[in-house]
Parts: structure tokens; sequence; C-alpha cells
């Protein structure tokens, strides 16, 4: 169980410890490849002249985000070719990882979208990949780095670096396209891969502690599936199969007993509230009747600063009072909050409701989020930290997206406000099971 400070004052001094103010470079390095493979990649297709179908399919990269999970046992248990031996596990990895990024970066760079354009598409495959791969390491280094009450503020410090990233790599890029070219944008996008190296090379590699258990459950599965005894090379290949994909299921389960199905239960439903709601989000302030401009100046500004200000705030009440209660303080405001857009949708359009909607709703959903990531960071074993967690945050958001696909039937069917009132009810199973794992870990300690 993570401790917790004494005051206030300690709890927003974790801000300035130099690990957590690392991670604000790290985000940065991690969202910065993200936008560059999706929608500012699109611009430059479509500045280009490259037809919509084509373009649609470029958006086919972005599935190495979603199943990064498939190769992150690799990042726990394989060492990355002399870097690792340099660095450590942790670092070697983030830093190869972001050296293949920013190559990958140059070369689309030095490409004619008119005769090259399969070759942008590979490449933009691998700098996704390699994007995916370093926030596999990113995420492990993170949850070893420091003690769960500190994966609030860390979350906080690194949703603002990849916020500001964001802004970079598309506004950014933009601007710079405009006034020289797209090749130099993304020359100068390569280079800004430097912050995330140079944060890497200065910060400290986690140390790891050995568990006797793992081992212990790792040879048991191994017995299980009759590969201990043979040492030809199929055999060598599924036992490293099952220490690295097998074992890691085996260790949750065994170490969380009777709780290990409502946890994943948690994980499953807790974001489904707000990722259901996003979905409709635009249309709806469209529906309103205002204007693009009103959107965007409303949601990129109000929405960067608010949701800053929700994950530094999260951060803060998970060092002061724990993961548990902040967690549970998250998922009732973001369920909360989806009733003033229901309430919205019944009054008279107004610019200044609509900002006042909008912060409630980032300033909710940081706190919700950096409480969450506190808790899935609590719950991995160091030994195979980048797999649990990459299996954590792909069950966080596979049943809210299948959810939210749905959404446009329901608002057509039964309105706006219906909808939003909806979204909000769908929070209460992730409030319930909060309350529920609280309580079984006040009997465990009674």
């Amino acid at each position: 169980m993570a401790e917790t400070v004494s005051s206030w004052r300690n709890a927003f001094s974790i801000y300035t410890r130099s690990r957590v103010l690392g991670m604000i470079f790290l985000g940065f390095s991690a969202g910065l490849p993200f936008s560059l493979t999706s929608s500012t990649l699109s611009a430059w297709l479509a500045d280009e002249d490259v037809s919509l179908s084509v373009i649609g399919y470029f958006s086919l990269v972005g599935v190495a985000y979603s199943v990064k999970v498939l190769w992150a046992p690799v990042v726990d248990r394989l060492a990355f070719p002399l870097l690792c031996r340099l660095l450590g596990k942790r670092r070697g990895w983030m830093l190869g990882a972001q050296i293949g990024v920013a190559l990958g970066l140059f070369a689309m760079s030095e490409l004619d979208l008119h005769h090259q354009l399969s070759q942008m598409a590979w490449l933009a495959v691998w700098v996704a990949f390699c994007s995916a791969t370093q926030d596999v390491a990113i995420d492990a280094y993170r949850i070893e780095i420091v003690a769960p009450e500190i994966q609030g503020a860390m979350a906080a410090m690194y949703v603002f670096g990849y916020r500001l990233s964001l802004l970079l790599a598309g506004a950014g890029v933009f601007y710079v396209a405009e006034y020289q070219n797209w090749s130099v944008a993304y020359q100068g996008m390569a280079l800004a891969m430097s912050v995330g190296m140079v944060a890497t090379l200065l910060a400290p590699e986690p140390h790891r502690v050995a568990d006797e258990r793992v081992g212990q459950i790792e040879q048991s599965v191994e017995v299980a599936f009759g590969l201990s005894e043979s040492r030809s090379l199929p055999a060598r290949l599924l036992r490293w199969f099952s220490d690295a994909v097998v074992s890691p299921f085996v260790e949750f389960f065994q170490r969380n007993a009777n709780n290990a199905v409502r946890i994943l239960l948690l994980i499953a439903l807790y974001k489904m509230s707000d990722i259901a709601m996003g979905v409709m989000a635009n249309p709806f302030y469209l529906a309103l009747g205002f204007s693009k401009k009103d959107i965007a100046d409303v949601t990129k500004v109000f929405g960067f600063f608010m949701t800053i200000a929700g994950t530094s705030i999260g951060g803060v009440l998970v060092a002061r009072f724990g993961i548990m209660r902040p967690l549970l303080f998250g998922a009732v405001i973001v369920a909360a909050t989806n009733l003033l857009f229901a309430a919205l949708a019944l009054a008279k359009p107004d610019i200044v409701l609509l900002a006042g909607v909008i912060s409630a709703d980032n300033l909710s959903g940081g706190i919700a989020s950096a409480a969450f990531i506190a808790y899935l960071s609590g719950l991995t074993n160091s030994a195979y930290t980048a797999t649990q967690y990459a299996l954590f945050s792909s069950l966080m958001t596979l049943p809210a997206k299948l959810i939210g696909s749905i959404s446009g039937d329901l608002v057509a069917e039964f309105g706006y406000a219906a909808f939003f009132s909806y979204s909000a009810v769908i929070g209460l199973p992730a409030i319930a099971l909060v309350i529920l794992l609280m309580r079984s870990s006040s009997s465990s300690q009674n």
C-alpha cells in the first residue's frame, strides 16, 4: 500500500523533485511522433494532393499503438544491443526507440511523395513502431523509478510534456510548412527528439528488486505446459514465451487472489464514461450552433490548461491521501460532469456556459487520469512491468471504444441530453468497484 505525506505542503513539493520534472521531457519525446504519423502526416499528404482513399489507409499506421502489448514482453525480457549494457535495460530501450524515431522522421523528410509514397508508408510504420516501443519503455521506467505515491505526479508531468509536444507537432509543423516546407518541418521534429534523448541520458536507471516468487511461478508454468525437460530449440522458444507472456498473467492472478477479476473489471470500466462521452463531444458543440472557431478556442485553450491543472491536482491528491480515495473521487466527478453536458444540451447556447462545462470536464478528467495511472502503476510486478502495464492500458481503452462506437446511434435515437445522462450512468459500475476494492483492502488489513 502506498505511503502518504503528512501535509499539503509536502504533497505539493513532489513537483520539485528531479525525477518528477524529468517526466516533462520524456512525455514530450513520447508525444512528438504521435501526431507526425497521424493527423499532421495526413495534412502533408493532402497538401501534396494524395487521394483521400490513400490517406485513409495511412491511418492504419496508428494500429502500432494499440498492439504494442504484443512486443512489450521483449522490452521486459531482452536487452537492447549495446545500449542496455551502457545505460541499463530501461534507458537502453528508451534511447534506442528515440533514435529510431528521429532517424525515421529524418528519412521521411527526404522523400518525394509523388514518387516514393510506398516508402513513406513504410517509414511511417517504422516511426509508429519505435514510438510505441518508446511508450512501453517509458511506462516501465516511470513505474520503477519512484514509489507508488509519486505516480500521480509523474503522470501529471508526463501529460504536460505530451501536450506540449502535440502543439509543436501540430501547430508548430503547420507554421514551418507554411513559411518553409514540410521537409524542413519534419527535419526540425527529428531534431526535437534530442530533448528526450538528453533526458534519457541524464536520468538514473531504476533499481529493480528481484522477486523470488516470480522464478517459482515461471517454473510451475513451464511444468504445467510440459516444457521443463526438453532442450530442443522449439521447447526453448516456448519456454521463453511461457515466461515472458503467460507468467505475467499467472503472477497477477496469484498476487491479487479474489480481487483479480474485480481489478480487471475496474480497469475495463473506469474510463468508459469519459471515452463514451468524448466521441460525441464535437458533434454536440456543432449541433448547439457554436462556430468551429469557438469550439477550437474553448477546447484547445481551456482544455489544455484545465487538463494540466487536473492531472497536477490528481498527483497532489495521490501523494496526500494515497491512491484509492482519489481514484474514487475521480470516478465520481467524471460521471457527474457528464450530467453538466446533459444540462448544456437543454440550455440556451452560451459560450461562457460552454467554457465552464468544458473546464469542469477537463479538470475532472485530469484528476481521474492521474489517480488511475497511479493505480495501474501499483498493480505491476517489477519483473513484468512493461508487459503488465501494456496489458492494463489496452484493457483500459478497448471496451470503452467499443461502447463509444454506438454513441451516434444512441444520440440519433434519444437525443444529446439522454445520451449524456446515459454516459453518466455507465460510470456507476466503476464507482461501485472502487468501493468494493477499498472495503476488501480494509478487511484484509484488519
